[in-house]
């Protein structure tokens, strides 16, 4: 019984004793060095000469839908005064045609509302599409230059504490990057 157990413990131990002797023999791999950069988003897209275009352009455009959606409002409201007005004189035939095609119209305003907020988000990401990808160029040639490893977005308190001491702060360079890109 001893015999068995010495044995067993033996094969347990071999291989053991062979990773080792690999692990000897294999070259140590350096670990990287992570460098870490910082910078806000939003205020380098906010310093951006397009950006003020693609605003004004998004609140001609919020402008427009507002005056439809309130067209749309002003013919509801007399059609349903009208409707309110002769009610009691409709026949009942018409006036369950009216209320139909009063619900219709309320309807139609509901889904229009819904279609234009889904416009106005889908015009503003196009607008912008072009900037973020100009801002990620820039953020990117900057992280090259200072060998970055990672580069995060202060914005919305992703990142709620960052050691200035081992991170380095790009917002300047981005910033300058995108002003003279624009100037060109």
């Amino acid at each position: 019984m001893k015999h068995l157990l010495l044995l067993f413990t033996l094969l347990l131990a071999l291989p053991m004793a062979a990773q080792e002797a690999q692990d000897n023999t294999q070259p140590q791999h350096h670990q990287p060095t992570v460098c870490i950069g910082y910078v806000s988003y939003d205020s380098a897209l906010a310093t951006m000469p397009q950006q003020a275009i693609v605003k004004q352009h998004m609140q001609q455009l919020r402008e427009a839908y507002d005056q439809e959606l309130q067209r749309t409002e002003k013919e509801f409201n007399q059609k349903y005064e009208a409707f309110l007005e002769g009610m009691k004189d409709f026949p009942r035939t018409i006036l369950l045609k009216r209320q139909n095609e009063l619900q219709q119209l309320l309807q139609q305003n509901i889904d229009f509302k819904k279609k234009g907020r889904a416009d106005l988000r889908k015009a503003e990401q196009e607008a912008m599409a072009p900037l973020r990808k100009q801002l990620k160029e820039a953020i990117a040639k900057v992280a090259k230059k200072y060998a970055l490893t990672l580069v995060v977005n202060t914005d919305s308190n992703a990142c709620p504490f960052i050691d200035t001491d081992l991170s380095v702060d790009i917002n300047r360079e981005v910033v300058e990057m995108l002003n003279a890109e624009t100037s060109k």
